[in-house]
């Protein structure tokens, strides 16, 4: 898989992140779906990457994009895969954000709000990369669908060394709900969150299978 790295600098604007002209077209989504102009301007990355139940939406679409953010303390500058900043939050200071950039990659996103300007209750990030056909690199995310804000299933790996395809598909979203354990509140049931983490990854894998690469 032919890549190059896309890099932005943690105490850059949300805005401004959005802004960059070479922003992944997944991510520019994630923040035009739920975040206001305001708040865009008002919060850097830094704080949105530490604040993660705040900014879940744009944590799980980074999270399927596999975003690395790099780390900077007393013994200099380490990088750190952004699912594991939490373990080492305190380790010391975040400088900047890469996310790579996989010329066969596909994605796909579905959510489900109670209106188009709220966090979505639950929401699924799906990107898939082929060579000839297979696929060699699947991650899928979701929102809302487990105790913390976002969760990176493993059901994923299934669509690994197969074409992607709509039985592919289904037997991964089997496996999804066999693996996602929700937690109900005011804005959802578990029941509810369940149902729609298995809808809403079938989305969002259907969006990748009916894309082009380097769709926008």
């Amino acid at each position: 898989m032919e890549e190059s790295v896309w890099r932005v600098d943690a105490d850059a604007s949300l805005q401004a992140v959005l802004d960059d002209r070479h922003c992944p077209a997944l991510l520019s989504q994630a923040l035009m779906d739920i975040h206001s102009w305001q708040l865009r301007n008002e919060t850097v990355l830094s704080r949105a990457l530490k604040s993660s139940r705040l900014f879940a939406h744009l944590t799980a679409a980074l999270l399927a994009l596999g975003a690395v953010v790099t780390i900077e303390d007393e013994g200099g500058k380490s990088e750190v895969r952004l699912q594991d900043l939490a373990r080492d939050s305190g380790k010391g200071k975040v400088v900047s954000l890469s996310v790579p950039q996989v010329q066969s990659m596909r994605w796909g996103e579905s959510h489900v709000a109670r209106t188009p300007s709220d966090e979505p209750i639950v929401a699924a990030f799906a990107v898939v990369s082929s060579k000839d056909g297979v696929v060699e690199e699947a991650r899928i995310v979701l929102s809302g669908a487990s105790p913390g804000p976002a969760w990176v299933a493993d059901a994923a790996q299934g669509l690994l060394d197969h074409p992607l395809s709509d039985a592919s598909i289904e037997e991964v979203v089997s496996a999804l709900l066999e693996e996602v354990r929700p937690v109900g509140d005011y804005r959802g049931s578990e029941e509810y969150r369940r149902e729609m983490a298995g809808v809403l990854t079938r989305r969002a894998l259907e969006d990748c299978l009916h894309s082009e690469v380097g769709d926008e």
